[in-house]
């Protein structure tokens, strides 16, 4: 019975953070249209948002996430904040924030390594 209950609570949390990515999207559409120019930024910030939103729904339907998805939206996130980022930076932080993308790509890679049959055990 308790489990019904912690069913019914995560399924309106999830049905939550989806109006809430529905809206920022919509946010997002507006200021781009507002300013009439679309950016990289823009157009990265709504694949991070559909990855959230790809997030949302495989939850929803299998109770579970891989973890590829939050990986994926830290690499967009990343690529994001090198493309915001104006030339006066220092380009150590460009060094560091393009490292982490390779650790990331990195980790998708072994990720997806695990189901060839080579990598795998007997």
């Amino acid at each position: 019975m308790k489990g019904k209950y912690f069913d019914i609570v995560e399924k309106v949390i999830l049905i939550i953070l989806l109006f809430a990515t529905l809206t920022a999207i919509g946010q997002e559409i507006k200021k781009t249209l507002d300013i009439g120019e679309v950016t990289l930024a823009d157009i990265l910030l709504l694949f991070i948002f559909l990855e959230v939103i790809g997030m949302i729904k495989e939850y929803y339907l299998e109770n579970r996430i891989a973890i590829s998805h939050p990986i994926f939206i830290a690499i967009t996130a990343l690529a994001r904040l090198i493309i915001l980022q104006r030339k006066d930076f220092d380009p150590q932080i460009l060094i560091y924030e393009a490292g982490a993308i390779l650790i990331l790509s990195l980790a998708i890679l072994a990720l997806r390594a695990r189901k060839i049959a080579f990598f795998r055990p007997d």
